[in-house]
């Protein structure tokens, strides 16, 4: 016993002090090994903060002033998603603030700053009509309308940013123009060679700071659309407004129908539309992807650079990046020439310290479990004899996974916009989207658990009795573990100034609002996994359950991983099969672009921690007979993910 304790901290602290070298060495890239200045801050508006994190280099001074760029993230994301960027640029020796939007990572301000109105727009804007049914009216919850309104600016004219209601677009810059104001002023940054750049909502924002700031002696230089929408001259006064050398950088496969104009595909047909055609100012005979149009000098330099990848992927796309360096440069001049790229690698050592951090649950898992207090919760695997048959597995697979992906698409949209939720309550909005599709799925294995217990009642077998006490030192055990995890990950923001994720926002630390949304969201989550591990592996497990050794938990852990995904996994295939036969993308096609965007695009997120989940629930139900441990934890981890830094309105 002895033996097993000893092997088993050191292996929970080897992987810590292995995470710890990771982060460690993370930070130096992310500092250039002591070039770049990292320094934290936030922008008092007097209602709320906007936070930021905010690359310095070394060589920035009021005496040697540097260019300067803001970084605008993407919906659901946080500043360090433009960490591929900052770095990059900071290298080269520009100062680089990358800012927390509205609703998003720490700040204060919800996204309803943002503004809304009463109708939406249902193609590019400027080419839009009451007639053919693209300007319509809308109503329902405020979210709903905040979330309609992301392509609409503030900036545009009065048809589109107000109604008769008396409801407007306040600041679809997301906090961006306060943000670019203040780093025009600080006294290293030459305010003249300034630009912006964003990716998906941030594209919007970086629209509306450069509108915001135009024929000023401020205005961007450069603006790089990391998968952003075209609008008409119609949108807006363009007798005012002049945008400086735009850089479209497009993904080939976006799942978000606006980004390519509401077409199917991304092809050169869209590219020689009336609207890419003016965009570059030229033909379209002569409209060339990866071609640049117009000068620097005069602000009318236009490219379209087209990213063999997806949305999500395209903030740390390579040769998406190389081409923006280039274009910063020609608009603002860099100081320093690089060309190796290297803030992918603080991206993969981050990633190695989530996962290892992640792994070090295990041992302490078993370590705790051998404690006198959290002893009584190993109980006794239900009798062999009474596992569900192959034939009664692979019916309740097909039953599962066909109701968990049949549901995706749909409830997790309705969720998201109009589930009917009291929203000064439950204000995370992909937290609605995964909180209604897991009501509908609790809903139905709260029916089917009792059609399996009144089965097992006439085939004579004694269904599984709820042990309070079981349950309650398996939720404390739950607890310690999170707790755990969440004092590394903050020890390690405190030291390194980062987080556990990888690219996108996973384990962030709380503020106070997100720590009682995680409150408001976790009895549901909760109960969902509760129901969900205690029907995949309770009701529906195998004789591998019982094998010993690393084949039969492999065996086990598999046949868990398809209840568990095997849904979503199929609506993945949906999705990129006929968009990658450049047909267009699954959800699109057969649901309408209603149900494409955000949760198709989220499952190159949310597969891989399904994956992790159904590991760390297989083990603690194989270590303790009972569903409690693993799907609390999992619950809390999944909840975390959640509300820590995605978008709160």
């Amino acid at each position: 016993m002895k033996k097993k304790k000893s092997f088993l901290s050191i292996l929970c602290t080897l992987f810590i002090v292995s995470a710890s070298l990771c982060m460690w060495q993370a930070n130096n890239i992310q500092k250039d090994h002591g070039q770049i200045e990292i320094l934290d801050g936030a922008i008092d508006r007097g209602d709320g903060l906007l936070m930021y994190k905010l690359y310095k280099p070394q060589t920035a001074t009021s005496q040697n002033k540097a260019p300067a760029v803001l970084l605008l993230h993407g919906y659901q994301n946080d500043h360090e998603t433009c960490a591929a960027y900052a770095i990059e640029l900071a290298r080269r020796g520009a100062v680089v603030l990358s800012l927390d939007e509205y609703g998003h990572g720490a700040s204060t301000l919800g996204l309803l700053n943002r503004g809304y109105v009463n109708h939406v727009v249902k193609v590019n804007y400027g080419e839009d009509s009451v007639e053919d049914g693209t300007f319509k009216s809308i109503g329902g919850s405020l979210r709903y309308r905040v979330l309609m309104n992301f392509s609409n600016l503030s900036f545009f004219k009065d048809r589109y940013s107000k109604d008769d209601a008396g409801n407007r677009i306040i600041d679809s810059s997301c906090g961006g123009s306060i943000a670019y104001d203040f780093l025009s002023k600080l006294d290293y940054v030459d305010n003249k060679r300034m630009a912006v750049s964003g990716h998906s909502m941030g594209t919007w924002s970086s629209w509306s700071v450069a509108a915001d700031y135009a024929n000023t002696d401020i205005a961007p230089r450069a603006i790089v659309l990391q998968c952003g929408e075209l609008f008409t001259n119609d949108a807006y006064d363009a007798s005012k407004i002049k945008f400086n050398n735009v850089l479209l950088l497009q993904a080939k496969y976006d799942e978000f129908s606006y980004f390519r104009d509401y077409k199917r595909v991304v092809d050169d047909n869209l590219l020689k539309s009336n609207l890419r055609t003016s965009f570059l100012n030229t033909t379209a005979e002569k409209a060339k992807w990866n071609t640049t149009y117009g000068n620097f000098e005069d602000g009318s330099a236009r490219r379209m650079e087209l990213l063999y990848t997806n949305h999500r992927l395209t903030t740390h796309h390579i040769g998406g990046l190389n081409v923006a360096i280039d274009w910063f440069d020609q608009a603002i001049g860099l100081p320093n020439r690089i060309s190796q790229v290297i803030a992918i690698q603080k991206e993969y050592y981050v990633l190695t310290a989530m996962l290892l951090v992640l792994a070090s649950l295990f041992p302490l898992m078993a370590l705790l479990l051998d404690m006198k207090f959290f002893e009584g919760i190993k109980q006794t695997l239900p009798p062999i004899e009474h596992c569900v048959s192959k034939e009664g597995w692979r019916k309740g697979a097909l039953i599962t996974i066909f109701l968990s992906g049949a549901t995706f698409p749909f409830m997790t949209q309705l969720g998201h916009a109009l589930l009917p939720l009291p929203e000064n309550i439950f204000r995370m909005t992909i937290g609605n989207g995964f909180l209604g599709w897991y009501l509908i799925l609790i809903v139905i294995m709260i029916i089917t658990s009792f059609i399996t217990r009144n089965n097992n009642k006439k085939k004579g077998i004694e269904n599984e009795k709820f042990d309070w006490m079981v349950f309650l030192k398996s939720l404390l055990l739950a607890f310690v573990l999170m707790l755990f995890m969440y004092v590394v990950n903050l020890v390690y923001y405190l030291l390194f100034d980062l987080d556990l994720r990888f690219i996108w926002p996973f384990f962030r630390p709380f503020n106070l609002e997100r720590l009682g949304q995680f409150f408001v969201y976790l009895p549901f989550f909760a109960l969902f996994y509760v129901l969900n591990n205690s029907k995949i592996m309770r009701d529906l497990r195998t004789h591998s359950t019982y094998e010993k050794g690393i084949f039969g938990f492999i065996k086990n852990w598999f046949a868990n991983f398809l209840l568990m995904a095997g849904g979503v996994l199929i609506i993945v295939l949906i999705e990129y099969i006929p968009f990658f036969a450049n047909i267009g993308p699954g959800a699109d096609l057969l649901f309408g672009s209603t149900f494409g965007g955000p949760f198709m695009s989220i499952l190159i997120l949310f597969v891989p921690q399904v994956l992790f989940f159904s590991i760390l629930c297989t083990y603690a139900y194989r270590l303790t007979g009972r569903a409690y441990t693993g799907a609390l934890l999992t619950a809390m981890l999944a909840c975390w993910i959640v509300t820590g830094g995605s978008a709160i309105l």
